[in-house]
């Protein structure tokens, strides 16, 4: 399997064990809220792109509400079945290519939102898949920020993905530095540069 794969399994076996109303990173969302997110983004082409459109989010919002109502146990096994086999990302390789940050950042976001969390042990392939869509991402997601940006790993690999005066350097393992570039703050991630510009970095809104 590939990461993206992977993570789907180890979110739904987790996803079990707490419970629908367990805390997330998401704001305002509990498990339930996350479960019915994902089941809605590769089941509802109607409601699906009011994830990205503000537009339309009140009615995706409305879809999602009623799948979060769901039995807990049936809606947990939906996210672990994943889409039909006429979706697009049911084919592997586009499974891989579009969910593998999905999932793994929101595997994270159930993770780390509990007491007492640590980060997950280097995995070679995982982090491979967190490096490059950290990459990719921080291209849009850092958009916003006002100083230059360059992602480092504690292995020494960079990327500069964001041009700017004051630059700052994030430092961190690659999944902490995928969390920070979609918003997240429980990481564990070193900044170099001027106090004040990384200030402005951590302050900015990180994502689409």
């Amino acid at each position: 399997m590939g990461v993206a794969a992977d993570e789907r399994q180890a979110l739904t076996a987790l996803l079990e064990d707490l419970g629908p109303d367990a805390p997330t990173l998401c704001e305002g969302w509990a498990t339930r809220d996350l479960a019915a997110h994902l089941v809605v983004r590769e089941h509802r082409l109607d409601a699906a792109p009011g994830i990205l459109v503000p537009a339309l989010a009140d009615y995706t919002r409305k879809v999602q509400d009623r799948y979060a109502g769901r039995p807990w146990a049936s809606l947990v096994e939906q996210v672990r079945r994943g889409p039909s086999k006429f979706w697009p990302t049911a084919i592997g390789p586009l499974d891989e290519l579009t969910n593998a940050a999905e999932f793994l950042v929101h595997h994270e976001d159930v993770r780390r939102a509990q007491p007492g969390w640590q980060p997950r042990p280097a995995e070679t392939v995982r982090d491979a898949a967190a490096w490059r869509s950290a990459k990719q991402a921080a291209k849009l997601n850092l958009r916003k920020a006002p100083v230059g940006v360059t992602l480092k790993t504690r292995d020494g690999r960079e990327a500069a993905v964001k041009t700017g005066p004051d630059p700052v350097t994030v430092v961190g393992e690659p999944v902490d530095l995928l969390l920070f570039v979609f918003g997240r703050d429980a990481v564990h991630l070193d900044f170099e540069g001027h106090a004040a510009a990384v200030t402005k970095l951590q302050s900015v809104n990180r994502g689409l």
